[in-house]
């Protein structure tokens, strides 16, 4: 099962490897991880994709919350969220397959960020599934080269999370 979970932490030395060696000691692998200060230059932000099962989630979000530096744990659930990622993405730039990426960048909101003879450098935003449909579209034209930044997501409404 996918989870998201924001962490919300004071920004100091140290923090990041506590709370991902907190994964590490329960067995879960991180899928991705997005760190950012936030409004208040104290406090950042540590958004956490993983898959496991509900019990094992919960115990993890359990000792995070226990963490030193860790003010707020929140489990995002996808129907009360907003999930996006960035990604930017390399594509061989041929004659046969120009108008083919130029179709796609415009079908999937893309955007042609730099432009070679050779190359063409598209940056994607969107959900995951976006994210991932685009890939499997350019695959056949010829990636170069790709990166991601991971979810960053937030809950609907007013709803914000609190410095506990």
């Amino acid at each position: 099962m996918r989870s998201v979970i924001a962490i919300y932490v004071e920004n100091k030395y140290g923090v990041l490897t506590r709370v991902s060696g907190m994964f590490m000691r329960k067995g879960f692998n991180i899928d991705s991880l997005t760190v950012g200060e936030t409004d208040d230059p104290a406090y950042s932000r540590i958004t956490i994709t993983l898959n496991g099962d509900k019990y094992a989630r919960e115990q993890l979000i359990n000792q995070l919350r226990k963490l030193y530096n860790v003010k707020q744990v929140k489990l995002l659930e996808p129907e009360t969220s907003v999930e996006r990622e960035l990604m930017l993405i390399k594509v061989r730039n041929t004659p046969e397959n120009r108008s083919e990426v130029l179709a796609a960048a415009e079908i999937y909101r893309a955007k042609v960020i730099d432009y070679t003879t050779d190359a063409m450098c598209v940056e994607v935003t969107g959900e995951p599934q976006k994210i991932k449909a685009f890939i499997e579209v350019m695959k056949p034209l010829g990636i170069i080269e790709m990166c991601r930044t991971g979810a960053v997501a937030l809950q609907r409404g007013g709803t914000i999370m609190e410095k506990e």
